[in-house]
């Protein structure tokens, strides 16, 4: 097999493996446009013979989508700035000094990132609960988040900080520089790439949290989309388009930041992997 035949070969298998992994995404967009009827009829119809657009405008007023919307992003820029705030310059010195202390300890934050939300979650409610932090829903799904994702986060960043050279932080030393100065005028802006994907992973992760938000939060007013999502649906639910429609507002804003960040993204994660 030629060169040329094993490239259209290859490309032919990805296009075939893309849409097989973005049909779903397709259907729902598709069934929030469905009448009910035409939901429930065999075969189904690939495309909506009469699209139902209202049913958009409905889901958003009857649900109060808005307020949602807004708790979830209150919930993702808060859990990132903590993360961003904290886990650089943990992962800045994870990367710097490292000795058997420094693996010890990344063993063990590597370590806490292999544990699921819903073991978290009972030993995180009831601390929470015995400090008052209850009393602040939103301020205290933050925190469980922040914990849940700050491995991940450290991970990541450290690996920037890995290839950024010493000798750029030797020089400003010499220069005259200290080590917080080195660190905010050479090493952060080098890493900001870095940093600014690992926040931009969070904030996709934290939009989307829902096993938190669903145990702390009891309060409908500051409950994120995914908890209301969840209240959508229910043992007799039959209204699959709305429940659709609902789920496709939640997700569009997060499939754009995607999609637009797509390369920066990608170079962010494979900027230490030749380090």
């Amino acid at each position: 097999m030629s060169v040329h035949m094993q490239h259209r070969l290859m490309l032919a298998i990805a296009l075939l493996l893309a849409a097989i992994y973005l049909f779903p995404l397709y259907w729902m967009y598709v069934t929030t446009l469905k009448s009910g009827s035409a939901m429930f009829a065999t075969p189904p119809a690939f495309w909506p013979q009469d699209p139902q657009w209202r049913t958009y405008a409905y889901v958003w007023e009857s649900r109060n989508m808005g307020r949602y919307l807004w708790n979830s992003l209150v919930i993702a820029c808060g859990s990132v700035a903590l993360i961003v705030v904290l886990g650089t310059g943990c992962a800045y010195v994870l990367a710097r000094y490292r000795n058997a202390y420094v693996d010890a300890g990344l063993f063990l934050i590597l370590m806490l990132q292999v544990l699921p939300a819903s073991l978290m979650i009972t030993p995180i409610f009831v601390g929470f609960s015995q400090i008052g932090l209850l009393a602040t829903p939103r301020f205290a799904v933050v925190l469980a988040i922040a914990a849940k994702s700050m491995p991940f986060f450290v991970v990541l960043v450290r690996a920037t900080f890995m290839s950024v050279p010493m000798e750029l932080e030797e020089a400003a030393l010499v220069d005259g520089n200290s080590r917080f100065g080195a660190f905010f005028a050479i090493v952060l802006p080098l890493a900001r790439n870095g940093i600014l994907v690992a926040a931009i992973l969070i904030f996709m992760q934290a939009f989307g949290e829902f096993v938190y938000s669903k145990s702390i939060i009891q309060n409908v007013d500051y409950q994120p989309a995914s908890v209301g999502l969840n209240s959508f649906m229910g043992p007799n639910t039959n209204e699959w388009n709305r429940i659709m429609a609902f789920a496709a507002m939640y997700v569009t804003p997060i499939l754009a930041v995607f999609v637009l960040l797509q390369r920066r993204i990608v170079s962010g994660l494979t900027s230490g992997a030749l380090k």
